[in-house]
């Protein structure tokens, strides 16, 4: 269990450190969609990063 937990809390911390390299450089996180914006970064990697950090949150709890 702790090894899953670890696994969760980098999934987290990559999404958060993917989002801020996103809110920089937009293109450079979302190389595939047509249209790069910020706000897209932030609904990508900001939900992403939230949810695996809510995840590793309860299963501190189990």
């Amino acid at each position: 269990m702790y090894y899953v937990q670890l696994l969760i809390l980098l999934l987290s911390l990559t999404s958060f450190l993917f989002m801020m390299l996103g809110l920089i450089k937009p293109w450079m996180m979302l190389w595939w969609e047509d249209v790069q914006n910020r706000k897209k970064v932030i609904k990508l990697y900001g939900t992403s990063g939230l949810f695996f950090l809510i995840v590793y949150v309860i299963l501190q709890y189990l």
